[in-house]
């Protein structure tokens, strides 16, 4: 059994910087910064402070989830990453998260545009998601095996 260690480093960092880029489309789109954090504090009740928190800790676990699973997928390495980040958004987003916040299936019921925005910005994710776990880690492996090499 062919076993992978998770580049924790560079997943962390994936997560967050998916996630800013994630809620930088949203500032484009909505004008507001930080609207999913507001609405995670909202909803708990626990304030702006434990829905950055929240919002920016999910976006880790799922950065350090993608990592576990990526060599598991199939195709090139940037499809990997946006195909985790759609099946994510369809699964988690469209068909849990929005009923729950009574936006109905896909947010369809709070406006057309919904499903397309929360997309987009999960795409965007997707980004960082990729650099972070492939690209920057082949950089460092090439540096490192150069460094060894001589």
């Amino acid at each position: 059994m062919k076993t992978h260690n998770i580049n924790w480093r560079n997943a962390i960092i994936a997560g967050i910087t998916g996630t800013l880029a994630f809620d930088l489309i949203g500032l484009l789109f909505t004008g507001t910064w930080w609207d999913i954090a507001g609405i995670i504090g909202e909803k708990t009740g626990l304030g702006i402070a434990y829905g950055v928190f929240g919002h920016y800790s999910n976006g880790i676990l799922l950065a350090v989830l993608y990592a576990g699973i990526a060599p598991s997928l199939i195709g090139p390495n940037w499809l990997r990453a946006q195909i985790f980040v759609i099946a994510e958004t369809v699964a988690l987003v469209w068909f849990f998260m929005f009923p729950l916040l009574g936006a109905g299936v896909a947010g369809l019921e709070a406006g057309a545009m919904l499903p397309i925005l929360s997309m987009v910005r999960h795409l965007a994710y997707g980004v960082p998601l990729w650099f972070f776990i492939h690209k920057f880690q082949q950089q460092e492996l090439s540096r490192k095996a150069t460094i060894k090499a001589l």
